[in-house]
């Protein structure tokens, strides 16, 4: 087990998972399929999705300051109920102001749910199993996302009562959820007492304030372009396809091998991470990274299908190896004073990189085509590689060691 209370979190990565259902189905599948219906028009829809999501970004770090000071267990208990109340009151009372406001205090308050996750992850991860504990975390949520497109659309589609119920009923198990964690707070951070070793996995006490946020600053940038790459490729799913003349179930195949690779290179590069330095991983993951974008945007024509099956092993090692480098690094990086809060500050740039991919993305595809997209996401991987190795900088350096 990667945490030294396994119970309370897996009952934190349940509510991270009903909630993530509930709002990735409410906004993707049940605003537009069923929004018209209610009188609300697309304006408004976009309007509601719009502020929820800019108020979330935008919130992560406030938020995690409030949850520090009022717990983290009462925020969460609130933005559960505040998500109950936009789902039933759009339900049942729809309006375009209340439900542009209701969605946008609940994207407020739901901005805790992340970096509270994460920072309890990672004051639980036991000893030397940092990162990958914070991978886990990151990525156990990939499930509820992808029901809340692929299941809560056909379900509505077939019988909006159904798709009302699966969205309320899950949202409802958010709360009970939520309440059973009422009494969570951050847990106090551990430092070590003079003449001993750091805690592994904890950053090293910084003598003022401003030091401190700076380390963090020097994240921001790379947070930035390193969700920007993926983000490249949001909109240009299915335009990929057409052009490259592929199904989904071509995809099949290639997309286990790369879950399979995913999930070994995760756990040997991620024990690397932790007990060496996270940048024995995150170094080849980034480099990794770049070599697939760049292959990728030069394959087309027949021999296609055939590199798939070695573009997504490679990728799925690589993303791997990058996830245990990233969240290692930044563990190693966050006051541990103040960690909420900066686990905040970094998943609201993360969001705004990738929030400012499918911009970039369209604009490549329009002018550069395939290759345009994934020669663009190569480069970024490429130079957010550079920016960490930047002899001046010294960021993997200072954050955490040699």
């Amino acid at each position: 087990m990667l945490w030294t209370r396994p119970l309370t979190m897996l009952q934190l990565l349940a509510l991270l998972l009903a909630s993530e259902l509930v709002r990735t189905g409410f906004f993707v599948a049940a605003l537009p399929l069923l929004g018209p219906g209610l009188g609300l028009g697309p304006a408004v829809i976009g309007a509601m999705v719009g502020a929820h999501y800019l108020a979330d970004a935008l919130g992560k770090g406030p938020m995690g300051l409030v949850s520090e000071r009022w717990g983290l267990g009462r925020v969460l208990g609130l933005g559960a109920l505040l998500g109950l109340l936009t789902v039933l009151g759009t339900r049942l009372w729809p309006s375009a102001w209340w439900g542009v406001l209701a969605c946008a205090l609940w994207g407020l308050v739901f901005g805790t749910l992340w970096p509270g996750l994460m920072s309890v992850s990672q004051a639980l991860a036991r000893p030397g199993r940092t990162a990958r504990a914070l991978a886990v975390s990151n990525l156990s949520v990939a499930p509820a996302i992808l029901a809340g497109v692929l299941l809560v659309g056909p379900l509505i589609q077939g019988s909006s009562r159904s798709g009302w119920t699966l969205l309320l009923g899950a949202q409802g198990l958010a709360v009970l959820l939520a309440l059973g964690l009422w009494r969570l707070r951050l847990p106090a951070p551990e430092t070590a007492r003079p003449g001993e070793p750091p805690v592994p996995g904890q950053a090293a006490p910084q003598p003022g304030w401003g030091r401190e946020w700076g380390r963090v600053a020097v994240l921001l940038p790379a947070a930035f372009a390193q969700t920007l790459a993926p983000g490249l490729l949001v909109t240009l799913l299915y335009p990929l396809l057409a052009h490259l003349e592929l199904g989904l179930r071509d995809l099949a195949g290639p997309g286990l091998a790369a879950a399979a690779a995913f999930a070994l290179s995760l756990g040997l590069l991620g024990r690397l991470a932790d007990q060496v330095h996270p940048r024995r991983a995150l170094t080849p993951g980034l480099l990794l990274l770049a070599a697939v974008f760049a292959l990728v945007a030069v394959s087309g024509g027949p021999e296609v299908r055939s590199r798939l099956w070695v573009v997504a092993p490679l990728l799925g090692v690589g993303y791997g190896a990058f996830m245990a480098g990233w969240n290692g690094l930044v563990a190693r990086t966050l006051p541990a004073q103040h960690r909420a809060a900066a686990w905040g500050a970094v998943m609201a740039v993360e969001s705004l990189g990738y929030s400012a991919g499918p911009l970039l993305g369209g604009a490549a595809w329009q002018f550069g085509g395939q290759a345009g997209v994934f020669g663009l996401g190569a480069a970024v991987f490429l130079l957010t590689e550079l920016y960490y190795l930047w002899p001046g900088r010294g960021l993997v350096r200072r954050a955490g060691g040699t």
